[in-house]
């Protein structure tokens, strides 16, 4: 069994241009954005392990807000999932799977959670 680093961002509020409803298509909907990156890791992190030797999560959190393009419209929210994890393959070679978690939460109506999850492993 290979060991590996799973960096973890969870429960980030992203507001996306996404839907397919006239209602959902003119205005940006709220997603809760939750991320997990599985990484090779180093057999041992001692005491002086610097950051390059692990990946920075606020790199997670950049791919789900930042990284995400103003303006453009995503029909399905597996897109935006996508989006996310192409980013993280791009940002660093040592990504070997993504987990991308979204959850709609303009359409909860007693507090569920109704959305997808997508898993991508490095091709």
């Amino acid at each position: 069994m290979q060991d590996l680093l799973q960096l973890e961002v969870h429960d980030l509020e992203v507001m996306v241009l996404t839907g397919i409803y006239s209602e959902e298509t003119h205005l940006p909907q709220p997603l809760r954005v939750s991320i997990t990156a599985d990484l090779d890791c180093l057999p041992h992190y001692g005491p002086d392990t610097p950051l390059s030797a692990s990946k920075n999560y606020l790199d997670l959190k950049h791919a789900a807000t930042a990284a995400l393009p103003e303006g453009r419209h995503f029909k399905l929210i597996e897109a935006v999932a996508d989006h996310i994890c192409e980013t993280l393959f791009l940002q660093d070679r040592r990504v070997r799977r993504v987990r991308v978690k979204l959850v709609k939460l303009a359409i909860a109506e007693a507090g569920e959670s109704i959305g997808v999850t997508l898993v991508r492993h490095r091709r």
